[in-house]
């Protein structure tokens, strides 16, 4: 190679296969793929097949490792490791002060976790006082607990979160005897002592496993001479270093299906939308808002924790889902696979092999019932019928998606099952997509209303190799846009390889002031920093929930390590195609309303709030919405500019729950503010965002009305 070009690897690591490509970091194109499978018992466990297909990437598209300035995987084995009880046994050192102690001893007693049927999680509780606490107490307590056969610590103090003496106390004396221990206050700031234990016993219960993993991979990128840091993919849809993910290895829980939120964000520049994760067997539906992909707290074993990951509803329908039929007509599609069947596709298969092919009803696997459709061949040979094969026959799966197969096969497979039911081919068929798609619809309903979506700009995203399976029919039916990601079957590998870092901080703030806020996302700056973000490429969104009290700063940013992207990016003309195609009108129809160094914002015409969409200077559409107001003004008036669009867009001064969502726009930043619920507080975050910058820096300035999405 002569060229010196830098590139990026994601390696997507799943329960069967281990993906890798290789993207060129100046322009995002995916120039290298590659799979293996995963080495699960191998000596070097999944790291050797890490290993494997970054080099088998490397060399088939003659890339140097000294080129790969970015390397990320996901991983299976913090989910694989509870799903399995595959854990380590944990002693708690519980603490409080003498008055609190009453109190807190119950709460931070955790009890022996179930992970799944028969698998536990085996805890073991010691409670000091921690007045006055001296050493000796604390090697007295680890040693009982060591007895009791611990092999991994947690140290958990009643008000921990402001005061961590005590917990790193314990940390240190754990050291010494050789266990590796988790501190409460480094898993979350929150108070709720009980589930702040409980999150650090899980993180605790991993750490063994986990650590091991860590690194093996780590010296085999070495030993293969690549020098960028090792990234891993968190389950909030960010990546972190793999040093960190060696103290918190519960962050990595449903790492999995982030990363294929990451490739919609990054890969397809998705704004706002509902992806699909189509797989064989089941789908994960989420939500994008606002850029970034909606979060909740994990569960474990039944039992709340503070680990957020992705809000990612699971469902037993996908690509590969099987027919269930009887007394003449389909009464189920799903749970059960193909895949679990032992049976292939019949859209896969040659269309000569169903000339007189019969239907059979077949039980695969006991207690699933024999209802489950299969058609036989006058050869012998058994195939499936299943979503897949329905959206092929009805041409929803097309030339160029992954579920693309024969048409003509599908139909005529189809056929044994349509004279079964007394209907035609296309009948059967779409009876077989009505009843799959019955199941997500809901989801999706759920999804929009919950998170207060934005109806008429929602869009499905369909990604893995299952997706024009199910997403092109939900679509129509629903009434939606869609989209198949390009590279679907890729598409996790693909969000691994652009993932940002990210971090979220989170406390407890009754009645926030604005340097409450203030002080929150410097902290979150400080620690997305830590794990490897270059700080002029951090965004923060802060959020604060007057209900709970509860204040989040999520920051998220480009590596260090990532080759910055300097161009001048799109021409207006190319903007303004954009904002016009996606909202379905001419180009001449819409008004330049704001423009910033990295963004273009347009409006339909009219007055008062309207269709807006925001271009970023790469072609994203980073703001959509169908009611929004926007202006914008340079840095000295961006605080009364943003109490103008405030009032004009029904907010008030008051602590009601009524108030507008505010972005701001400047270089090459967007500064989030819908979850700021009071325009003192908004100003501050926009002031201390802006500190610095020239006076002449542009900023453009949206809010969406109170009360709608």
């Amino acid at each position: 190679m002569t060229s010196r070009r830098a590139y990026r690897i994601g390696i997507d690591v799943g329960g069967t296969f281990t993906k890798a490509v290789l993207i060129d970091t100046a322009t995002r194109a995916v120039v290298g793929r590659s799979s293996v499978l995963t080495t699960h018992d191998h000596a070097r466990g999944v790291a050797a097949g890490v290993v494997e297909v970054f080099r088998t990437v490397l060399d088939r598209s003659g890339v140097s490792p000294d080129q790969v300035v970015f390397l990320a995987h996901s991983t299976t084995q913090a989910t694989n490791a509870l799903l399995e009880g595959d854990v380590a046994p944990v002693g708690i050192v519980a603490m409080a002060g003498r008055a609190a102690a009453a109190l807190a001893e119950p709460q931070a007693r955790i009890e022996p976790i179930e992970l799944a049927p028969g698998r536990w999680l085996q805890t073991a509780n010691r409670f000091l006082v921690s007045d006055g606490l001296e050493s000796d107490a604390v090697a007295e307590a680890i040693a009982a607990l060591a007895a009791d056969g611990a092999r991994v610590l947690v140290a958990s103090a009643a008000f921990g979160v402001d005061n961590t003496g005590t917990e790193e106390l314990v940390r240190s004396i754990g050291a010494e005897t050789g266990l590796p221990t988790t501190c409460g206050h480094e898993i979350t700031r929150l108070y709720g002592l009980t589930t702040r234990t409980r999150t650090a016993v899980i993180n605790a219960s991993i750490l063994p496993r986990m650590i091991a993993t860590a690194d093996m991979t780590e010296a085999s990128v070495r030993e293969a001479g690549i020098k960028a840091p090792l990234m891993v993919m968190r389950g909030d849809g960010g990546v972190m270093d793999i040093r960190e993910m060696r103290r918190r290895p519960a962050m990595t829980m449903l790492s999995g299906p982030a990363a294929s939120v990451a490739g919609a964000l990054m890969h397809l520049k998705v704004a706002d939308g509902l992806y699909f994760e189509v797989g064989g067997t089941s789908t994960n539906i989420g939500a994008i808002k606002n850029g970034r992909p909606t979060v909740a707290y994990a569960r474990v074993g039944g039992h709340e924790t503070y680990v957020s990951s992705l809000d990612v509803r699971v469902i037993g329908i996908a690509g590969g889902s099987l027919i269930r039929a009887e007394r003449g007509r389909l009464v189920d599609v799903g749970p059960r696979s193909a895949h679990i069947a032992g049976l292939a596709y019949a859209a896969f298969a040659d269309p000569d092999a169903f000339d007189g092919a019969t239907l059979e009803l077949f039980e695969p696997k006991p207690g699933d019932g024999a209802n489950h459709v299969a058609i036989r061949t006058t050869d012998g040979r058994r195939f499936a019928l299943t979503n897949t094969c329905a959206a092929n026959v009805l041409g929803y799966a097309r030339p160029g998606h992954h579920a693309h197969g024969n048409p003509e096969a599908a139909r005529r497979a189809f056929a044994p099952l349509a004279e079964f039911l007394g209907c035609m081919v296309e009948e059967a068929a779409r009876q077989v997509l009505d009843c799959a798609v019955g199941k997500v619809l809901p989801v999706v309903a759920d999804l929009i209303k919950e998170y207060e979506l934005d109806v008429d700009q929602q869009m499905l995203i369909g990604e893995g190799g299952g997706a024009a399976a199910l997403v092109p029919y939900a679509a129509e039916q629903a009434g939606l846009k869609h989209e198949i990601s390009r590279d679907a079957e890729v598409i996790s590998s693909i969000g691994v390889a652009l993932a940002l870092v990210r971090d979220v901080v989170e406390r407890i703030v009754p009645h926030p002031q604005p340097e409450d806020l203030l002080a929150i996302r410097k902290e979150a700056l400080e620690a997305v920093v830590r794990l490897g973000a270059d700080p002029s490429q951090v965004d923060i969104t802060v959020e604060v929930d007057t209900l709970t009290n509860r204040v989040r700063a999520t920051a998220m940013g480009a590596a260090e390590m990532h080759v910055k992207d300097e161009s001048g990016g799109i021409s207006e003309r190319e903007a303004r195609s954009l904002a016009a195609r996606s909202l379905d009108v001419t180009g001449d129809a819409l008004t330049l309303v704001a423009a910033t160094p990295g963004f273009r914002v347009y409006q339909t015409e009219g007055d008062g709030p309207r269709s807006l969409r925001a271009i970023d200077w790469q072609g994203a559409i980073r703001v959509q919405r169908s009611r929004a107001l926007a202006t914008s003004a340079q840095v000295e008036g961006v605080a009364r500019a943003l109490s103008d669009l405030w009032h004009a867009a029904g907010g008030s001064n008051s602590q009601t729950h009524t108030h507008p969502g505010l972005v701001l726009l400047y270089e090459r930043h967007l500064v989030d503010l819908t979850g700021v619920e009071d325009l003192e507080q908004a100003q501050a975050l926009a002031t201390s965002e802006l500190d610095g910058k020239p006076a002449e820096t542009v900023v453009a300035l949206i809010a969406m009305p109170a009360g709608r999405p």
